[in-house]
């Protein structure tokens, strides 16, 4: 399995999209949630999550309960990381370095985010590191 980490903006993105049946950030948890892909998580990571599921982001497309249930499945098949060295400073917006590091401690085959610009402008770069969409990831890391 292709481990990856997702970023916050791409699971609002899933939750929000009414249509089931289309949207790369919804095919994207679900490929993760069917073994397809194995989703990284961190302290940071994981707490924005959390946060988010608590503010006026959402629409009435997922209720809820529906998207802790889908946060509690997408646990179930991730794998939690220890990162026990900061690659800091590193990107323009410092909320962002936490994705960097997770990566990175998780030997990740990517990032997904809808921020590629901003993610792909660090000082330390990683060669085998991807900056991907959820459209870009779903066709090159199957």
């Amino acid at each position: 399995m292709v481990a990856i980490v997702i970023d916050t903006n791409v699971f609002v993105s899933a939750l929000r999209t009414k249509d089931t049946a289309s949207g790369a950030s919804r095919a994207l948890l679900r490929a993760a949630l069917t073994g397809r892909y194995t989703p990284l998580f961190g302290n940071a990571l994981w707490l924005e999550y959390q946060d988010l599921l608590g503010r006026p982001v959402w629409t009435d497309s997922t209720t809820h309960v529906e998207r802790l249930e889908i946060l509690k499945a997408l646990a179930a098949v991730g794998r939690w990381i220890f990162i026990y060295y900061g690659w800091r400073p590193n990107l323009p917006d410092e909320g962002d370095n936490h994705l960097i590091e997770l990566a990175v401690a998780g030997n990740a085959r990517a990032i997904v985010t809808y921020n590629v610009r901003d993610l792909e402008r660090g000082q330390l770069l990683w060669p085998q590191l991807r900056i991907l969409t959820p459209e870009a990831c779903l066709k090159e890391l199957a």
